[in-house]
């Protein structure tokens, strides 16, 4: 498919999509809708083969994610009813649930898999204020860490740091599996985003930093992919109509700074002036250089860092999929 080629599905929802998650290799599409059900398709090239419905939450569900491939063919999904499904295919039987976590009180926000290295890991971000940690152990069991307090009045968004840290391809003889990041971020109502990371002593994730800049809720987090740059790069959008890129420097970013505490991160205003609307959705390309940013007046924009450290708009596209 060209870049000016857009592929477009006949989803079968009945209501609102909320998310969209092609799978490690590509294949496979996964959508939810605010009717509950989770569609999926078969994709190769432009044509698409839809495959079944999953009906098994009774509320809007606002998101997917598949697992890595090392795993099998398993999907998460979470849900206003509070509730978040693992989802895994059996051969000639389709898929089944073989989880059903529901430790939450309320809506079950956000979701995301932890980086194949550290293991099973599905982080999730709930309207209960709480962040919770599904882990399937090596006794073949659900482990499920709850983390109260998280945000005092609700969870949005949740966001797996890069496992290698920043600038640790540069350097010879580091060994990457002794020095894995084990970090995460969030973003909440109470407008704060949380930098997390693993405490060895307290065997759980404690926050480490927390980034003040929007003025209204956090609605969405993202990490850019770790392609061997000297820094790590953050990007945060807000009810407030702004986007933020911060960004932690790779000489120090993993060190202590001057008062013993992680490094801090440098922020920059994605736009010199607020975006439209509501800005839902932050999304970084494969290779980390390229963010979309899905704004309430139904447009895509994508953005581009310049020579100069800059951040530039270098497309746009509208709610039909054309480009301006």
């Amino acid at each position: 498919m060209t870049s000016s080629e857009t592929l477009q599905f006949d989803t079968q929802h009945e209501d609102m999509i909320h998310d969209a998650q092609l799978d490690y290799y590509g294949k496979r599409l996964a959508t939810c809708s605010s009717d509950g059900t989770i569609h999926l398709f078969d994709v190769n090239g432009k044509q698409q083969k839809f495959l079944e419905a999953l009906k098994e939450h009774s509320g809007p569900v606002w998101q997917v994610a598949w697992a890595h491939p090392k795993y099998g063919s398993v999907l998460a999904s979470c849900s206003y009813d509070g509730t978040v499904l693992i989802w895994k295919e059996t051969p000639g039987s389709g898929f089944s649930v073989i989880k059903k976590h529901d430790k939450h009180q309320a809506s079950v926000n956000a979701i995301a898999w932890a980086p194949h290295e550290l293991g099973p890991v599905l982080l999730c971000g709930s309207s209960d204020g709480k962040i919770s940690l599904l882990t399937f152990t090596e006794e073949g069991v659900w482990d499920a860490q709850m983390i109260r307090g998280a945000h005092a009045t609700g969870v949005n968004a949740v966001s797996w740091a890069p496992v290698i840290a920043a600038g640790a391809l540069n350097q010879p003889g580091a060994s990457q599996k002794t020095n894995l990041v084990r970090q995460f971020a969030s973003g909440g109502c109470d407008n704060n985003v949380k930098i997390w990371a693993y405490s060895e002593d307290n065997k759980t994730y404690e926050v480490i930093q927390t980034l003040e800049a929007h003025r209204d809720w956090v609605r969405d987090v993202a990490y850019a992919p770790n392609i061997g740059l000297p820094r790590t790069y953050l990007a945060t959008c807000s009810q407030d109509k702004n986007v933020y890129i911060w960004t932690q420097d790779a000489t120090t970013g993993q060190n202590s700074g001057a008062q013993g505490g992680p490094a801090e991160w440098t922020r920059c205003q994605l736009s010199a002036t607020p975006f439209p609307d509501v800005v839902w959705r932050v999304s970084w390309s494969m290779s980390g250089n390229v963010l979309a940013v899905s704004c309430g007046d139904n447009k895509i924009t994508l953005w581009k860092e310049n020579l100069k450290g800059e951040w530039e708009r270098i497309s746009e596209v509208n709610e039909n999929g054309q480009r301006a």
